[in-house]
């Protein structure tokens, strides 16, 4: 698919058979062996290719957790139930099945007792649940470090030297077993182990005077993601009746729903809405470094302007605040004054904004970075802040041994705003930062309410500042406020996880670093994983900013257009890659630039793969209306080796296996398209070739058939059906995410007509399977808001003898024919053909 046929003179075969399954399942390891020809010797494919064998994973006609559900009526039979999939159960356990809200699924929830806070220290339990039975593979989402989390992988005896907070188990007979730890429920923290004979280990921590409740779920299904969902969904139950605000509002899927709209996010949208993060965001903190000052923002905010590019969102990063301290780490630094630095901002914020607005009106939004505690080293003893409001001395954990951050508190505690009046400084806080015409926050360093030490501290503090943070930022900037830096149980299960506010973005892992060159394919891995978790949360996963000059630039770029989140670059000034952001953006009617977020959040495919192997990842997302949208697939290799991989057509998501709908999948690289196809075709597979830092995107696209008349053929039953699609955006990563929505019909006189609309300006791409029959001249008409485009903004793509992509320059012919948008931010283009 990504290979110009020049330049690529290799033949792919396709081999196929049937294997006779048994009725239960199993798993089996296979190689492939082969020669060119007759005349040479056999060669054995996984020596040739340095990889293992091939592993096939089968599941039964009839799946343990369905014959487990007739038992589920007792304690003890969810206990006798629960044994089959882990041996040496704890005694000191209680088992309880549970109704699973996700079909297929067995759910079961496991509680016992924390044993209580003493002397000024936590209570520290830790229980046996047993050994998962019958394990091929595992995977878990661990605290790579307290505020962030990660995968690990591995076989057979499970094994992790970090918390998990969930973890999922591959069976020999192909069933997943899926674990979460829930927190945040009555001031208890839990997360899972292992133990030395390959147990799991449930780890609660308990800042309670008194024994409480742990409590984790578990539940199994022939799929990784129902199982996911069932203790998800359970999950949501158990944090609800401790909220605030309760809601009734039932959790919508996070798959394609029938033949209903594909939900964006959390709730269906009749049209498309734009939300701030649909605008390309540029962020000071690699480009500007953090010797920040208000001049050298201006500076790279006209580099950008001089350069073309068109942001729609500033974040002003780490260090506009007035600190104490000056010279030392930004560690041991501390906040003064609501007032930004004197010697950076001479003029103020206010001032400082309202330039920036005033140079640059195509910024829409204008953040402020600042740590939940105010600053990493909390509040200076010595300024207005700590003059106004109530403040509380307090012991600090060590937040990562011979980091940066734990050698900063070596005295190990800091100065924080009381509890008690958190709300009140978040309120003049963030009313201040409206008053200077700031409307959005990045809030960071949310990690260090993990890091109190007295359990007293932790009871007071943890849920005080999550709730006031969420309160004051909805109130002054609604969804306008980035959550970062908290990827930890308490803050994941009481801000993130309830569905009783608007979604916000949450960054998904740690941040890209330019300067790491082993980092960057870890970074992209990493956020794939995470967001097997974080696509049910409450929230955007963020996948962090990145620069567009770099090596790995194209890489980044990719991600996160498959990610479905936010994208924000943090180029230094002058070092801009422009081609490379005409990628991931496009211009909308308004004058603005967003980028084409697909509908869905975008995860790995393959929970199960370890980064150590390097097997191509595979980020599946979706974009549209379900079975009409486009499956999205983005390959990456992370390995540091040439890599080639096949896709097959059923395991792009939102396709359904059974259908007899036919498919092209196109190459964003090279723009090549496949032949029409159906999923369960025994040739339905793509193949893709990747270099180091090579990537690809996949899209599929289904079509329509219609029968119709052509000049060149008389007689229409001659004439094969014309297929056809709606591609979206041509040159755009995610060009099918741009498509609002579009209809395909046969008029009554015989024209085919598409109607589509679209979110922002560049060139629409449409498939017609038999476009080389038809004429531009004599067969074709395009109109934008019902006005004909000049002629030369249309043409065949490619080889006019056989290509089958129409492409129409929508922007080019907006501007020539000075089309005003009205109230409407989409772009309405009819296409007639016949």
């Amino acid at each position: 698919m990504n290979k110009n046929e020049p330049e690529y003179k290799f033949y792919r075969h396709v081999f196929w058979g049937d294997i006779l399954l048994p009725s239960h399942g199993g798993c089996a390891q296979f190689t492939v062996r082969y020669r060119v020809s007759q005349d040479h010797d056999w060669q054995w494919a996984n020596q040739q290719q340095n990889t293992k064998d091939g592993e096939l994973v089968f599941t039964a006609k009839e799946p343990e957790q369905e014959n487990i559900k007739l038992a589920q009526l007792s304690l003890a039979s969810a206990k006798e139930g629960f044994s089959k999939y882990f041996d040496g159960l704890s005694p000191d356990l209680k088992v309880e099945s549970r109704k699973s809200e996700a079909p297929g699924s067995a759910l079961w929830h496991i509680s016992g007792k924390a044993g209580p806070a003493q002397d000024g220290q936590s209570g520290l339990t830790n229980v046996i649940l047993g050994v998962p039975s019958r394990t091929i593979f595992y995977f878990a989402l661990v605290r790579v470090w307290t505020p962030w989390l990660g995968p690990r992988h591995g076989r057979g005896k499970f094994r992790i030297t970090e918390d998990a907070i969930l973890c999922s188990f591959l069976r020999e007979n192909g069933e997943h077993v899926v674990l979460l730890a829930v927190s945040g429920i009555h001031n208890v923290l839990t997360v899972l182990g292992s133990g030395d004979n390959g147990e799991v280990v449930i780890k609660s921590q308990n800042d309670n005077a008194t024994a409480s409740g742990l409590q984790v779920l578990v539940s199994t299904a022939t799929n990784f993601e129902v199982a996911t969902s069932a203790v998800i969904y359970e999950a949501r139950k158990l944090v609800r009746p401790y909220d605030a605000e309760t809601t009734d509002r039932i959790p919508t899927p996070v798959s394609p729903p029938g033949d209903d709209v594909v939900l964006v996010e959390k709730d269906a949208e009749a049209q498309w809405l734009s939300e701030w993060y649909d605008g390309l965001t540029y962020c000071t903190w690699n480009g500007l470094g953090q010797d920040l000052t208000e001049a050298k923002i201006l500076n790279a905010l006209d580099t950008l302007k001089f350069h073309g590019i068109n942001i729609s969102n500033l974040i002003i990063d780490d260090n506009w605040q007035d600190l104490d301290n000056e010279g030392d780490s930004q560690f041991k630094r501390r906040w003064k004054q609501f007032e930004a630095n004197p010697d950076a901002f001479p003029r103020g914020l206010k001032k400082a904004v309202e330039a920036i607005r005033r140079k640059h009106p195509n910024i829409q939004h204008i953040g402020v970075w600042h740590a939940l505690l105010g600053y990493w080293g909390g509040i200076s003893p010595d300024g207005d802040i700590s003059n106004r409001f109530k403040t509380k001395e307090v012991k600090i954990k060590d937040p990562a041994a011979g980091g940066p951050i734990a050698k900063a508190f070596e005295k190990q505690s800091l100065l924080a705003i009381h509890p008690d009046d958190v709300q009140r400084f978040y309120d003049e806080f963030y009313s201040y930062l409206a008053s200077t015409g700031v409307d959005a926050v990045k809030t960071d360093a949310q990690f260090f309410l993990d890091l109190l030490k007295d359990p007293g501290d932790r009871r007071s503090f943890t849920r005080a500042y999550q709730d006031a943070w969420s309160i004051s930022s909805l109130r002054y900037f609604g969804t306008k406020a980035i959550s970062c830096m908290s990827m930890f149980p308490q803050a994941i299960f009481n801000s993130q996880l309830p569905t009783n506010k608007p979604t916000i973005p949450l960054r998904n892992s740690d941040d890209f670093f330019p300067e790491v060159p082993a980092s960057h394919t870890w970074h992209v891995f990493c956020n794939a994983h995470n967001a097997l978790l974080t696509r049910y949360l409450n929230v955007l996963p963020d996948w962090d900013m990145f620069q567009t000059s770099h090596p790995y630039a194209s890489f980044h770029a990719a991600a996160r257009c498959v990610s479905g989140g936010p994208i924000y670059i943090t180029d230094e000034p002058g070092n801009h890659n422009i081609s490379l952001i005409n990628e991931i953006t496009a211009p909308t009617t308004q004058g603005t630039t967003v980028i084409l977020r697909p509908s869905l959040v975008g995860r790995t495919m393959d929970m199960y793969h370890d980064y150590s192997a390097g097997q191509v990842l595979r980020v599946g997302t979706y974009t549209g209306w379900a079975r009409t949208g486009s499956g999205i697939l983005g390959l990456f290799n992370v390995s540091d080796h040439r890599r080639t991989t096949l896709v097959s057509l059923q395991e792009f998501p939102g396709i359904h296996d059974d259908s007899d709908t036919k498919y092209i999948v196109r190459s964003h690289t090279t723009g090549t398209i496949t032949d029409l196809m159906r999923p369960f075709d025994r040739k339905a597979l793509v193949g893709a070739v990747l270099e180091d830092k090579g990537w690809e995107i996949l899209t599929a696209y289904p079509t329509q058939a219609f029968t119709l008349k052509c000049k060149k053929l008389s007689d229409a039953s001659e004439r094969s059906p014309t297929h056809a699609s709606v591609l979206g955006l041509l040159g755009k990563m995610t060009g099918a995410a741009a498509i609002v929505s579009s209809d395909i019909y046969v008029e009554a006189n015989g024209r085919l007509r598409f109607d589509i609309s679209l979110k922002a300006l560049g060139t629409l791409g449409v498939y017609i399977s038999d476009l080389p029959d038809w004429s531009i001249e004599d067969d074709l008409m395009v109109t934008i808001l019902g006005y004909p485009v000049p002629r030369k903004t249309v043409w065949k793509e490619g080889d006019g003898e056989k290509t089958k992509i129409l492409a129409v320059d929508i922007l080019t012919a907006w501007r020539e024919m000075k089309l005003k948008p009205g109230w409407s931010n989409e772009v309405i283009v009819q296409v007639f053909l016949g």
